[in-house]
């Protein structure tokens, strides 16, 4: 364990070039109203403070063990790799933490983070809903209250996960306005911590917002591409050639990425949702499209979609975790470093990219990675045996049954939904 404290502690944000006053190169920063200037300010001292403390380390590395049930494998994929003929592929599993996703890796650490605050009550914004059900879940475990914000449309699309989260003793509160979907989730609860923040801690799930939180949640999900690194460099012998992430907000991308920044030889792909694609309009691609513009919006400045009198425009993906309005200042940054490249996969991609991994691994992939997936498989036709790409495997895919279902135009599922909602009404 105290190997594992000591590559925490050294993978800080100094490799995402983090400027003293909350910056990553042009974007970033904190722009938030005056009440919550003391808010934040006891974020960040506190922030630092556990950095050096071995006590909340050991505490926070014993959870990830015994708890969440980490390290998660790194898979190799041989029929996937059979498949395509080309690279290797291995697939790190972030679908077997606790709750299926990377997300239970910060909200573990913000919440003991608000323990150590003092703070009694926790809220947080959804969209795929699984860093509702991780903030639900450790708010269960650590005794604390929870209220989750979620847009009417993801309810309707993540319905299972809202389930879960009010079974945990989470409140889940609609947002009715806007595009019903994540920006407008973290809107509220924006809005609910500025009236709460002596007794509440907004655990934010994606790796954006106002300084600290992107260096935050990119800080507790490093863990993602410590393992990754470790865990191949034992398996091959080697770095991998790319490594694949969807981004939406940022988190699970900035997680398994981080541990490679300083290895130039290993690509770091980032994969956005294509929608229905570029012409279309109905996508979510910030950085692939090239669509996203410099603005400031949610307390932080950042690549966000939007027109030219800076109003946020509506988004569209099948995966509702990706299903954003702007990106992590961080990736905004490191793409114009060129240091991680962008690619947007659609939604047929991403239907086409799920039968093939379900088929050939026996794996069911959250919607929101199987971006990853589509992304690393159209590349791979450039690859050669002698190549390894990663695909972080940020969730499982159980979650999105009603979606991935209507997307495949399954006619015995349609048929097993007609008949319950009749047994509903008789």
């Amino acid at each position: 364990m105290s190997e594992k404290i000591s590559a925490l502690r050294s993978i800080h944000s100094e490799a995402a070039f983090l400027s003293e006053n909350g910056y990553y190169g042009e974007y970033g920063g904190s722009y938030i109203p005056e009440i919550l200037v003391p808010a934040f300010t006891e974020i960040k001292e506190h922030f630092e403070a556990i950095r050096q403390d071995d006590a909340f380390w050991q505490q926070y590395c014993a959870l990830l063990a015994d708890y969440s049930g980490r390290p998660t494998p790194l898979t190799y994929a041989d029929r996937l790799t059979r498949h395509f003929g080309r690279a290797r592929i291995y697939i790190k599993r972030e679908d077997l933490n606790h709750t299926g996703a990377h997300k239970l890796n910060n909200a573990l650490g913000q919440a003991l983070l608000a323990r150590k605050m003092g703070k009694t009550r926790i809220i947080a914004e959804t969209g795929a809903g699984q860093h509702g059900v991780a903030t639900a879940t450790v708010a269960a475990k650590l005794g604390l209250s929870a209220t989750i914000y979620m847009g009417r449309e993801d309810m309707e699309r993540q319905y299972a996960n809202v389930f879960w989260m009010r079974r945990l003793g989470a409140e889940v509160i609609p947002v009715d306005y806007g595009s019903q979907t994540l920006k407008d989730a973290i809107n509220e609860a924006l809005r609910d911590w500025v009236s709460n923040f002596e007794t509440t801690h907004y655990v934010l799930g994606t790796a954006s917002g106002a300084h600290p939180f992107p260096s935050i949640v990119a800080y507790f999900q490093s863990i993602i591409g410590i393992e990754a690194k470790e865990q191949i460099l034992r398996s091959a012998g080697r770095l991998p050639s790319r490594v694949y992430a969807c981004v939406g907000g940022g988190s699970n991308a900035l997680g398994v990425f981080q541990a490679f920044y300083p290895h130039e030889e290993v690509q770091l792909i980032g994969v956005e949702a294509g929608g229905q694609g570029k012409e279309s309009g109905r996508h979510a691609s910030r950085i692939a499209f090239g669509e996203g513009k410099p603005g400031v919006a949610q307390g932080y400045k950042t690549l966000f979609l939007q027109n030219n009198e800076g109003q946020m425009n509506d988004t569209f993906s099948i995966a509702a975790g990706l299903d954003y309005v702007g990106v992590s200042p961080i990736l905004a940054n490191l793409s114009e470093r060129g240091r991680i490249q962008f690619s947007a996969a659609t939604d047929a991609e991403v239907i086409e990219a799920l039968e093939i991994v379900m088929k050939t691994e026996g794996l069911i992939p959250a919607l929101e990675s199987t971006h990853a997936f589509a992304g690393a498989f159209r590349d791979i036709a450039e690859s050669s045996k002698s190549d390894i790409f990663i695909v972080n495997m940020s969730g499982r895919g159980d979650k999105d049954i009603f979606n991935i279902a209507e997307g495949l135009q399954d006619e015995e599922w349609k048929a097993f939904i007609h008949r319950k909602n009749a047994q509903f009404e008789a």
